[in-house]
């Protein structure tokens, strides 16, 4: 039997990943969480084969969940699970050290052969994701601007086209405005934006904000 753990912060998501894990023989809830802080606390309590994150959840991305989860339990497979199309976050998922990629759109057909492949020990690269990955490793040329960002100079950007300030984007990731504000003045150099105006209409016209 494979016990999946699920963190996503939206209760009727949960609700139909739970759906689906009943109607499988080999699969069964573990349990689950709304956020990176609750899901960490149930890793230490609770036995799992495989959890699956989503990207954005309060308490830290879901680029920090796999840095955390993995810190906590090195060999838990790790599924992300998301609205974020793959070119904005696959790549980065998997170099985090996520087991698999899937888009929510795709999940009820393809969440279980997710879940069992990764259980695995395999990697779930959806043809979307491979098709990424291919771009990735064979040049830079006519890659978007953002790929470009690391982790948290992406996260950073995103915060800043959503409305938050210096402070708040501080606070909400445990870091100094000083090192936020580097962070903000390094992406600005590598995307040559002046303005935060710059950085939103950027976000914006290229939807990367679910």
């Amino acid at each position: 039997m494979i016990r999946v753990i699920i963190a996503d912060d939206h209760p009727i998501v949960r609700r139909g990943l739970k759906q689906i894990l009943s109607e499988e023989p080999d699969l069964e809830f573990a349990a689950e969480a709304s956020n990176l802080t609750e899901l960490l606390a149930v890793l230490e309590r609770t036995p799992g084969d495989v959890v699956i994150v989503d990207i954005a959840m309060p308490g830290g991305s879901g680029l920090d969940a796999i840095r955390e989860i993995l810190k906590l339990r090195p060999r838990l497979p790790i599924l992300v699970l998301t609205v974020y199309p793959e070119q904005h976050y696959a790549v980065r998922a998997i170099r985090a050290g996520a087991a698999g990629y899937l888009n929510k759109e795709n999940a009820p057909s393809e969440l279980v052969k997710a879940i069992r492949q990764v259980y695995e020990g395999r990697k779930y690269i959806s043809y979307s994701v491979a098709e990424v990955l291919a771009r990735e490793v064979s040049t830079d040329d006519g890659r978007p601007a953002h790929e470009k960002l690391s982790d948290r100079e992406h996260q950073v950007m995103l915060m800043i086209a959503s409305g938050k300030t210096i402070s708040e984007i501080a606070a909400e990731l445990k870091l100094s405005v000083k090192t936020v504000s580097t962070f903000r003045a390094r992406m600005l150099d590598k995307m040559n934006f002046r303005t935060n105006a710059e950085v939103t209409a950027y976000v914006l016209r290229n939807q990367l904000l679910p």
